[in-house]
């Protein structure tokens, strides 16, 4: 299934019917008066959160979404239809901007909940409604009132517990491969995974966290280079990054400094992703040119204060130890923000 993740759709809520002019006409009445019903309301626009949906494939080929009228007002004081509601599905962790101001309008993260986004026209009334003791026969109705519209940008910013970051190629999507049940490509060249993947990995027993394997950055990512910005803001809903750091013949540089380098785009892109709690994953240390430095590399990160963990996704070596570390620390980050909201 084709990944999407921003797309602008043109959205109307359904106008309001008119209200009908009639008069009542019946054998033996020979005064009936206005009998005219009010017009149906227009049908509202509401927004509904799918966690069966993980893009936004649906919205890219059709541009324009309308709510139903609703129906005029008829004879016999009968009033017209409501039109009935446009419901627009969308995945957890949409956000809706107005496209012309760019406004942030919503922020769509909890799974099945509705938001009532654009209110449908009323109807007008009809001539019924206007009758008085000095004006027996009334020959105006109201028109329906037109609903609301909106130019919108939808984007999709992936929710996730666990953020995977590093340079093309480090082995993000072996090791979301061989953690949980994701099945992105894996190859022997950069770039790779060209759209990020999902995967749920358990830990202790019966715990779940949800892994998103980030396309690879490079240098310039925040200005848009390679991937660039198109993908770097879905590790901003991460609580926790796993920094994979890739010290074989196939990485260009020093692995320190790649390191240094994905910290600053990811800081030139939001401030606030420097401030997420990081674990240095050393990976591919069944190759042997890895294994011999992997002391070293881990010395110089730990210095730094960054808790290091040395795996190979192939062989299997030092993954279950991960996956439990990863749900250790994510418990520890939860309890603090329950601490901290209790406050």
């Amino acid at each position: 299934m084709k990944f999407v993740d921003q797309v602008k759709i043109d959205v109307k809520a359904g106008d309001g019917g008119r209200g009908c002019v009639s008069f009542r006409r019946e054998k033996f009445i020979p005064k009936g008066g206005p009998d005219g019903g009010d017009g149906g309301k227009g049908g509202d626009v509401v927004f509904i959160v799918d966690g069966g949906l993980s893009t936004l494939l649906d919205y890219r080929y059709m541009r324009h979404y309308r709510a139903a009228n609703g129906a005029a007002g008829m004879g016999k004081n009968m009033h017209g239809k409501s039109g009935e509601r446009l419901e627009l599905r969308v995945p957890p962790g949409t956000l809706v901007y107005d496209d012309e101001s760019g406004e942030l309008l919503a922020d769509l993260t909890e799974d099945g909940r509705e938001l009532l986004f654009l209110k449908g026209g009323q109807g007008g009334r009809g001539n019924a409604r206007f009758a008085t003791s000095t004006n027996r026969a009334p020959r105006h109705a109201q028109p329906g009132i037109p609903g609301e519209e909106k130019s919108l940008r939808l984007e999709l910013k992936l929710i996730a517990d666990v953020g995977l970051v590093g340079l093309p190629n480090a082995g993000k999507s072996t090791l979301i491969a061989a953690i949980s049940a994701a099945r992105p490509k894996v190859a022997d060249y950069p770039f790779t995974t060209l759209v990020p993947n999902l995967g749920v990995v358990r830990y202790g027993g019966h715990k779940t966290l949800v892994v998103a394997d980030i396309p690879g950055l490079i240098a310039g990512a925040s200005q848009g280079q390679g991937l660039g910005t198109r993908f770097l803001r879905h590790v901003e809903r991460t609580d926790l990054f796993l920094h994979l750091v890739d010290s074989s013949c196939m990485q260009e540089g020093d692995a320190f400094d790649n390191f240094q380098m994905i910290n600053n785009e990811l800081r030139q892109h939001n401030e606030s992703l420097a401030l997420k709690p990081q674990l240095v994953v050393l990976t591919k240390i069944d190759i042997s040119e890895v294994r011999e430095r992997t002391d070293e590399l881990r010395q110089h990160f730990e210095s730094l204060g960054y808790p290091v963990l040395a795996i190979s996704a192939v062989t299997g070596e030092g993954v279950k130890e991960l996956v439990n570390v990863l749900g250790r620390e994510l418990d520890r980050l939860r309890r603090g923000d329950a601490v901290a909201d209790d406050e």
